[in-house]
């Protein structure tokens, strides 16, 4: 299986802009830039690579914890998820920091520690990640 995006830049670095467009439609022709990357922290005028990431790795951590969870008989009610990517320029992307809340009816704290840092592991995102440090804050609520 393989999944595409495209990515169009016209322009300098910095004065220049482009758009990204995914296969599945859910990005079409969406504004990046070098604003979007290191000047407005708001996020609100386009996306950038690292944000793309990010929600890469909080939505694959995600499927991957709840399939832990599944397999040992405690599915979850419901799993939050989010990475932030840091990326430092000049140097690059330098970590993705996981924070999961997790609903999970019947787990004991311990079973839900060692099922979230598995799943921290064997995310094919995290793995794909494998150059970064990668850290993992996990609560039961």
């Amino acid at each position: 299986m393989k999944r595409t995006a495209t990515a169009q830049w016209k322009g300098t670095v910095m004065e220049g802009g482009g758009t990204l467009t995914t296969q599945s439609g859910v990005l079409a022709n969406q504004a990046y830039s070098f604003k979007t990357r290191f000047v407005d922290e708001t996020g609100k005028s386009g996306t950038n690579p690292e944000e793309l990431i990010g929600a890469a790795h909080a939505g694959c951590y995600a499927i991957q914890l709840s399939a832990f969870l599944s397999d040992n008989g405690t599915p979850p009610a419901e799993l939050n998820a989010t990475a932030a990517v840091e990326i430092i320029p000049g140097t690059g992307i330098t970590g993705s920091a996981l924070t999961i809340t997790a609903k999970i009816p019947g787990i004991t704290a311990e079973k839900f520690a060692e099922l979230a840092q598995k799943a921290k592991a064997e995310c094919p995102v995290s793995k794909a990640l494998g150059a970064i440090n990668v850290t993992l804050d996990a609560k039961l609520v």
